[in-house]
């Protein structure tokens, strides 16, 4: 790993378990806030990220443990501060409204009726919003409508949602031209904590129906989507993505 500049032999490196191949003063980089001294630039922070909010990086595995009332990859999200009609679920670090509410932190009473069905399969009612917007926006939106984010357990479900949304594709039903992808959320998210794919209600995902390849970005996409160029089967992206998104209701 070693050169020669006109004749005389450089030694820039020295050993240590994260030596980076450029230094300081030969190749142009420069010592930034996680290197310390030598020619050899060593990392004290070798997976480059920090957590917010007095939230403790484990070195080992690159992960955020947050403290009570934050959450997200780097603890950068709030939580509710309560839940008036529902209960907390501090994984998910949001409100699971009981029925007939709505809202963050479900103080918002629904009144009956208070949707319309797109797709009915069996006992549960399906709504394909028109707008777009983030994974969590998506979340809170079908909550003010007294949903969730759809739960697709089953072939069945997911056959007849990817058929209706192809369809849907052809006649370019959208009311909000600010989005990103023609996906679409559903209620499936990667928690890191328990290392597998759950349901917003906590429970982990038996049945699945990913695109082939995916899911390939755990650590960041962790949000789950219906993917119009896999014929809607699954991906995981990125939670910022704005996408439309199917709130389920249950009778």
């Amino acid at each position: 790993g070693n050169w020669e500049v006109a004749g005389t032999p450089i030694l820039p490196y020295k050993q240590g378990p994260w030596c980076s191949l450029c230094t300081a003063g030969l190749s142009g980089c420069f010592k930034s806030w996680d290197h310390s001294g030598g020619l050899c630039e060593v990392p004290r922070n070798p997976c480059r990220m920090s957590c917010r909010n007095s939230g403790r990086l484990d070195m080992s595995s690159c992960q955020c443990t947050c403290p009570p009332g934050y959450t997200g990859r780097y603890c950068q999200v709030r939580c509710s501060g309560q839940c008036l009609h529902g209960r907390f679920r501090k994984e998910e670090c949001s409100c699971l409204c009981d029925a007939g509410y709505g809202g963050a932190e479900c103080g918002t009473k629904i009144h009956f009726p208070f949707h319309t069905c797109d797709v009915r399969i069996d006992s549960d009612c399906f709504m394909v919003s028109p707008e777009a917007d983030t994974y969590y926006g998506a979340k809170i939106k079908c909550q003010e409508k007294g949903a969730m984010l759809a739960q697709i357990r089953n072939q069945k479900v997911q056959d007849i949602l990817a058929f209706y949304l192809s369809r849907l594709e052809m006649g370019n039903r959208v009311t909000d031209t600010d989005f990103e992808t023609g996906n679409f959320w559903i209620g499936l998210t990667y928690k890191t904590s328990k290392a597998s794919f759950r349901w917003d209600v906590g429970e982990p995902s038996s049945f699945t129906s990913f695109a082939f390849g995916q899911p390939d970005n755990q650590g960041f996409g962790n949000c789950v989507e219906m993917q119009a160029s896999a014929a809607f089967n699954w991906n995981d992206q990125r939670c910022k993505t704005r996408n439309r998104y199917i709130c389920q209701f249950g009778e």
